[in-house]
């Protein structure tokens, strides 16, 4: 019998190298981070629509006197405040970015080391953020000329906005997030 010869299997393919990853973080700039806000102010617009329905629905059915109707609004609107204060909070001291923060890809996180916000530095941020918008929205002009793109507000908790591309390293396995608070 003829013996056959084994075909020699070709060498694969070289990977190409993954692209470099910048030495700088991106800061990101005014209009990106306006866009993540006003989605933002949506969604918790959204929901207190919602829940403020919901309940003006089921108080439709019931006889309240005046005070206490006055009492409910006063309530409702401490409520939306908690909600409004305890979206950003949350957010920015979990994962670093608000649902609006994650569609345009970046987070906010501490200027000095990179982590995620504590949640009295997210309070604080939350204020200034505020703050900023009183005077004719004077506060964000630095962001404009600063060289890593910090408002006021920025400045005053010790924060920046980093493009979150910066934080995921492909491997093989997957996607590695960025480091936790420790």
């Amino acid at each position: 019998m003829a013996s056959r010869a084994r075909p020699v299997p070709r060498p694969p393919e070289p990977l190409a190298p993954p692209p470099p990853m910048p030495s700088r973080p991106e800061y990101e700039g005014l209009v990106t981070r306006a866009i993540a806000f006003a989605i933002d102010a949506a969604i918790i617009s959204g929901v207190a629509v919602v829940v403020g329905a919901a309940v003006g629905i089921s108080l439709s059915v019931l006889s309240i006197p005046s005070h206490v109707e006055t009492a409910l609004f006063a309530l409702g609107g401490a409520a939306f405040l908690l909600w409004s204060a305890g979206y950003f909070v949350t957010f920015w001291c979990t994962t670093g970015q608000t649902p609006g923060d994650r569609v345009l890809g970046f987070r906010v996180c501490r200027a000095d080391d990179g982590l995620p916000l504590r949640p009295a530095r997210a309070l604080l941020r939350l204020v200034a953020l505020m703050a900023c918008a009183v005077p004719m929205f004077a506060g964000f002009l630095p962001i404009l000329f600063d060289s890593r793109r910090r408002g006021v507000h920025d400045m005053v908790a010790g924060t920046v906005a980093i493009g979150s591309a910066m934080d995921e390293l492909e491997t093989g396995d997957g996607i590695v997030p960025a480091p936790r608070r420790r």
